[in-house]
């Protein structure tokens, strides 16, 4: 699995017009961590997957770049 969580971060934020800054304020970071991690040259810690996903309104399955959907339509494939 090829995780995205930075490209979806970045779309979520400007999906809702929030700025890099106002994103790093909500989670007491820095922008310039909110830019690494859009850039994928790191990721967010664990500990911040929850409060993104909040903030964001999503589940951390979404966050994540997991949907449940594409799950079942797999299961219901292996099962044919």
């Amino acid at each position: 699995m090829n995780l995205k969580i930075g490209t979806i971060i970045k779309q979520l934020r400007q999906q809702n017009n929030v700025t890099q800054e106002q994103l790093a304020t909500a989670l007491y970071v820095s922008p310039q961590a909110i830019s690494r991690w859009e850039s994928e040259i790191c990721y967010p810690d664990i500990e911040f997957l929850p409060a993104l996903a909040d903030f964001f309104s999503v589940s951390t399955d979404e966050l994540l770049g997991y949907k449940l959907s594409e799950r079942a339509e797999t299961l219901e494939n292996i099962k044919k």
